[in-house]
């Protein structure tokens, strides 16, 4: 008997998760089988502009290849002109209004880290693997985008959606202030009840319920300029080199340990005289080995899964900066980047919806993957508005770098787990 009763509970789960793949389904994913030479044709077209995020003609080229499949598709489409003072070429946005289902945000972007006089240009393909700067950073993730949208127009099920398109022009190097070069976006989730960010893909089987969020810090230490004969006395003191150390030590034994918390002192300058650009992210110190150093500066990063987990961190630092070695000053200030995409109970649910859509089409359960091993991306900047999934986009190897590739082999089958995703998220 209570076999039976197992067989009926096991029996009653798998048809509460297992949707069946309905018509309208089965036509997005033919178009897309039947469509995958020119989605492939299409990547290469945006990969082989560049839209390095400083090229800004570059950018607006990638942008307006999209505005026209979005405008075919029946998107209203803006292009959003940031202040010449940003020096940013601005935001493609486009929107779609239909049924009474949830809004969706569909977010990507149109630069790439690869600027116009790197050496790295253009698209080349080796049987399942293409290679190209922002193949996979994301033109990739841009282009299943697109074709997804088409699959649902192909099943007229495009007609009946609420979705907006954001398409950033400068993701891999903000523009400042944020307030202004994230305000459409953050508008846009404010407005959404679902965010979908399409960056790089983890594997078929992982996607991203929380990224963390990344701030810098900047310290500054004073010390008494003296012959480094009477370091330690009482007029002397122990001099700038010796607190920053006491400093950094204690940061690394009193403020490490929590979980996804993270902090790095990437740049450490010190003597009795010190400059940095920050711009270009480069310095120089003056000092002699028989002078106590006077001055030091320390540039950072700090990671984090929370608000609350930033502000607590903070606080640490601070209590530890104020408590000074003799005759030492030291002062330490912070600055926002990118906020933190937390892992709630709503992006969760949204994660079961994919792994639903993916074990439908035979690709396998989906799970969440480690936000101590992603990066900040866009989507950040709307956690706190909206749940959210990321990590949806291409995948391959090497981004960022003169080698950065996009498998082929897994392309088709992330754009038809999109397809089906967006589909049943704005029928809900």
């Amino acid at each position: 008997m209570k076999y039976q009763v197992l067989f009926l509970v096991l029996m009653t789960t798998i048809s509460t998760l297992a949707q069946e793949i309905s018509s309208k389904e089965e036509q997005m994913l033919n178009f897309l089988k039947l469509n995958e030479q020119e989605q492939i044709n299409f990547l290469e077209q945006t990969v082989n502009i560049n839209s390095g995020t400083l090229n800004l003609d570059g950018v607006r080229k990638v942008g307006m290849l999209y505005k026209k499949e979005l405008e075919y598709l029946g998107f209203d489409t803006r292009w959003i002109s940031m202040p010449d003072s940003l020096n940013r070429a601005g935001h493609l946005f486009a929107e779609i209004k239909g049924g009474s289902g949830k809004t969706i945000l569909l977010i990507g972007h149109l630069d790439t880290v690869f600027e116009e006089d790197h050496e790295f240009q253009s698209f080349s393909r080796s049987g399942k693997t293409a290679e190209g700067p922002g193949a996979n950073d994301m033109k990739g993730g841009n282009a299943i985008i697109i074709y997804a949208l088409k699959a649902l127009e192909a099943a007229g099920e495009l007609d009946n959606k609420h979705i907006i398109v954001a398409f950033t022009g400068d993701e891999e190097k903000p523009g400042k202030p944020l307030s202004i070069s994230r305000h459409d976006l953050v508008e846009a989730g404010k407005k959404a009840d679902i965010a979908l960010g399409f960056e790089t893909a983890s594997g078929m089987n992982y996607a991203t319920v929380a990224r963390r969020g990344s701030s810098g810090w900047t310290l500054k230490v004073k010390g008494k300029q003296a012959h480094s004969s009477g370091i330690f006395n009482e007029n002397t003191g122990a001099g700038a080199i010796f607190e920053a150390s006491r400093i950094l030590h204690s940061f690394y034994e009193d403020v490490k340990g929590e979980d996804l918390l993270s902090f790095n002192p990437g740049v450490i300058l010190g003597g009795t005289k010190v400059e940095y650009d920050s711009n270009t992210s480069t310095g120089t110190a003056f000092g002699k080995t028989n002078v106590v150093a006077s001055e030091l500066e320390v540039y950072g990063g700090l990671r984090f899964i929370s608000e609350e987990q930033k502000e607590k961190t903070r606080d640490k630092m601070r209590a530890i900066v104020k408590n000074n070695l003799p005759q030492t000053s030291a002062v330490i200030s912070f600055s926002d980047s990118y906020p933190a995409m937390e892992p709630t109970e709503g992006n969760a649910k949204l994660l079961e919806v994919l792994d639903e859509v993916s074990q439908n089409l035979g690709y396998g359960e989906v799970k969440a993957y480690d936000p101590g091993r992603r990066g900040a991306a866009d989507i950040s900047f709307i956690a706190q508005y909206v749940d959210g999934l990321d990590g949806l986009g291409a995948m391959g190897n090497g981004a960022h770098s003169p080698s950065e590739t996009v498998n082929l082999e897994t392309f088709i089958p992330l754009t038809e787990r999109a397809a089906l995703l967006i589909h049943r998220l704005g029928s809900e």
